[in-house]
């Protein structure tokens, strides 16, 4: 009983996390009708520098920023910026339940990953969690070549991202803080924008219409994190885990209410079964060795 406060703190932190999450997957549809995603990626890292800026000033943390690993922090931040441009790219081009769906799969590419990138070892429970969340994957995704669109696809390589950002994150937390994780996130991420936007001659500048939705994004973004990261900070994950999935059958009520998407069975069986085998994989975590 003593720990229902944590669980109801929790709880409340994560309602803003799902919240953040999805606003930032609607203001990102409707900044696609007049800048593709690396201008978007770009104008949004800008917001999030001053963002970062003006957050570090106010706490005085902006001299915890050091260049001491930054081959690293350029490793992170170009896996992070893939996935988050395929992301955008996902959820303007198939419903966004099923990109959500899609996105649960980041951890069990984790544990895919994490051999390779961080030599962790690869446990039979492990591997038996990967298998189960890829029949999710299947049942979500529906690789018939009738139905598998590059929207899908796009997610699933956003979730390898998202997976390869965390295993790297992991390695700066060790040494790193939190506000120098961050800017050199923002300003690495406006200068690959930058670059990629402007490969072609022409970067689109955003109208006065789409400058609100911009700054949604990036406020959005950085609260999700912020959010989630409180909500682990006072109540296991294996609490959290529940309340993050929670995100899906709130972005499938947004996707009908607002573009007209079907409520898709399947995605949510599929998306069932993904978070089944991340509750497998944590449960595995959690056992003492």
């Amino acid at each position: 009983m003593s720990d229902t406060p944590q669980v109801a703190k929790a709880a409340l932190w994560m309602t803003g996390a799902i919240a953040s999450f999805s606003t930032m997957a609607v203001a990102g549809r409707l900044v696609q009708a007049e800048l593709d995603t690396f201008e978007l990626m770009f104008y949004r890292s800008l917001v999030g520098v001053a963002l970062v800026l003006a957050v570090g000033g106010m706490a005085g943390t902006l001299g915890q920023i050091s260049r001491r690993r930054m081959r690293l922090q350029l490793i992170r931040n170009v896996s992070h910026f893939a996935g988050q441009n395929l992301w955008f790219y996902a959820i303007a081009a198939i419903p966004l339940a099923q990109v959500f769906a899609l996105e649960f799969t980041a951890p069990l590419w984790v544990t895919l990953l994490a051999p390779l990138l961080v030599g962790e070892r690869l446990t039979p429970t492990r591997a038996f969690a990967a298998a189960v969340g890829f029949a999710g994957i299947l049942i979500v995704a529906r690789p018939d070549p009738a139905n598998l669109q590059p929207g899908a696809i796009a997610a699933m390589a956003a979730a390898i991202g998202f997976a390869g950002s965390a295993l790297f994150t992991k390695r700066l937390t060790r040494t790193e803080t939190i506000t120098c994780i961050l800017f050199w996130l923002t300003v690495m991420q406006a200068g690959f924008g930058l670059i990629c936007a402007g490969i072609d001659g022409d970067i689109a500048r955003p109208s006065a219409a789409v400058w609100p939705a911009l700054v949604v994004i990036g406020c959005a973004g950085l609260f999700a994190h912020f959010c989630l990261t409180s909500a682990l900070s006072i109540a296991p994950a294996g609490i959290v885990m529940p309340l993050d999935f929670l995100r899906l059958p709130v972005i499938a009520v947004v996707g009908m209410a607002l573009y007209g998407e079907p409520l898709e069975m399947l995605v949510f069986i599929g998306g069932a079964v993904i978070f089944g085998a991340n509750v497998i994989n944590l449960r595995a975590e959690r056992r003492p060795r």
